[in-house]
């Protein structure tokens, strides 16, 4: 019997991302990949802005960057007007387009890069935990074997072994619409970055990928109902492109078609004992906009420091706990904002195309009304609970300060560590645990105008500012903060 102290089922972006941030805590991880090769199928294509910045705390989005293809805006629902993400504060004010594929490859590239073991060929079948650790049963091409861990994650998509064997619920509602793609060659494909049509037959969207094929993704009134449609041809896509936008853009030889629904769930609980869940495994909701694959990672990017700093027994209490408590509801919104979209979607009858055109409207003349849901859609305003009488921005995710020493926040934040940023001058107390960072502030945002220290999350969200002007006071607040991260 082998020992791990963490065991995560599922080899996707989600896992991939969780194996190299509990690497760069010290935490040994084995992944385990029910599939040997990787899925050449690419369901996901879109790497939101809030998802970049991660990347690039830790230093790996220069590759993500140089293959990507970047688009400036983003659709809410398919409206016909888009949200401008040039508005967004954030180095990467834009989606990039990169194949599910690749994207999977770079991240298996970075986790075994920082020391994770991945087995592909290998699953789980079952587990056990007691109040030491995690039996796990699984299976690889050499037969069945067990694991002993010390923590499981549930990284295993909608249909999760890992959230079926801790009998945690996954409570929610069947499919009542659904959707068809299909990757193909267009002889006479349309000329703009992402090209949409919308209307009462349907909608429909274009998007180029490499390789000379372009994914076709849409909807239409023959597609709604409880039950499964069928499997999808190349004529059937044919005649429902055809109807909505007057042309089959020349279409032939399917790499993939496929039907999606918008079945809607979300797992009750994201940790039960040493069992966690994280990606699709916690949420299943209708690709609207893209999110699913950045919200895993965005997951993986909370969870991992907190379950690292566990396992190294230098957590505070309730540290793991809070895991469940800040990501839950944002895969709560994320189910909201995906409903109300296939909503607007699905908006065929007169009444329904009047609110999409109001809504279009909206987001075309009124910046604050864009730029708000380009913030949600990108992740950039998700904000975790802070404690009563804190500082307002606690909880924030933090810009990329710029500081005076020609450095930034983002690379600051590369070592997986707490960093306490100290704008006083004065050093700040040391810490094992933290990287202390003294400098003047140059940045203009008016938000951090009056700070004069902060400590910023390895996931790159604020624990703890101070305005405080005395500075004994403010060294004093300082270090309690500190402390207060790890024992």
């Amino acid at each position: 019997m082998e020992h791990e102290h963490v065991v995560i089922s599922g080899g996707g972006p989600t896992g991939l991302w969780l194996a190299a941030e509990l690497r760069l805590g010290g935490t040994p991880v084995t992944v385990l990949e029910t599939r040997r090769e990787r899925d050449s199928h690419s369901k996901a294509l879109t790497i939101h802005p809030r998802t970049l910045e991660v990347l690039a705390t830790r230093g790996v989005q220069e590759p993500f960057l140089a293959e990507g293809r970047r688009i400036p805006s983003g659709h809410f629902g398919g409206l016909d007007d888009r949200m401008d993400f040039g508005a967004l504060d954030t180095p990467y004010p834009f989606t990039l387009a990169l194949p599910q594929a690749r994207t999977e490859e770079l991240l298996e590239e970075h986790a075994v890069a920082t020391g994770a073991t991945i087995r592909r060929g290998h699953h789980v079948t079952g587990l056990v935990q007691d109040e030491e650790g995690v039996s796990v049963e699984a299976s690889g091409p050499d037969g069945p074997y067990t694991l002993r861990a010390g923590y499981v994650v549930g990284c295993d998509g909608t249909r999760s072994t890992v959230r079926e064997a801790a009998g945690i619920d996954f409570p929610g509602d069947d499919a009542t619409t659904w959707g068809f793609l299909g990757d193909v060659v267009l002889d006479n494909p349309p000329q703009a970055a992402v090209s949409a049509v919308s209307g009462p037959t349907g909608g429909v969207m274009v998007v180029p990928m490499p390789g000379g094929i372009h994914r076709i993704v849409g909807g239409d009134p023959d597609s709604n109902g409880a039950g499964h449609p069928g499997e999808l041809t190349l004529d059937a896509l044919r005649a429902k492109v055809t109807r909505i936008a007057g042309t089959d853009f020349g279409m032939r030889d399917p790499s993939w078609l496929s039907r999606f629904g918008n079945a809607t769930r979300q797992a009750a609980e994201y940790r039960r004992g040493r069992v966690l869940l994280a990606g699709d495994a916690a949420h299943m909701h209708y690709p609207a906009g893209g999110v699913g694959l950045n919200v895993g990672v965005q997951d993986a990017m909370n969870l991992g420091w907190k379950l690292a700093a566990t396992v190294a027994g230098t957590a505070p209490t309730g540290l793991l706990d809070s895991y469940h408590t800040e990501r839950h509801p944002v895969g709560a919104d994320l189910l909201l904002s995906t409903r109300a979209q296939t909503a607007l979607m699905n908006a065929y009858s007169a009444e329904g195309q009047d609110l999409r055109a109001l809504l279009s409207q909206l987001i075309a003349t009124v910046p604050e009304f864009s730029r708000s849901l380009a913030e949600r859609l990108s992740a950039l305003a998700v904000t975790y609970p802070a404690p009563a009488h804190h500082h307002p921005l606690t909880g924030h995710r933090a810009p990329n300060l710029e500081l005076s020493d020609s450095t930034d926040l983002f690379t600051l934040l590369r070592t997986g560590r707490h960093v306490l940023l100290d704008f006083t001058g004065t050093p700040a107390p040391p810490s094992p645990h933290v990287i202390a960072h003294t400098t003047h502030r140059p940045d203009p945002r008016p938000a951090w105008s009056t700070v004069r220290a902060a400590l910023i999350r390895p996931d790159g969200h604020v624990a703890w500012a101070s305005e405080q002007p005395d500075a004994e006071v403010l060294r004093a607040e300082a270090h309690a903060a500190v402390s207060a991260t790890h024992r």
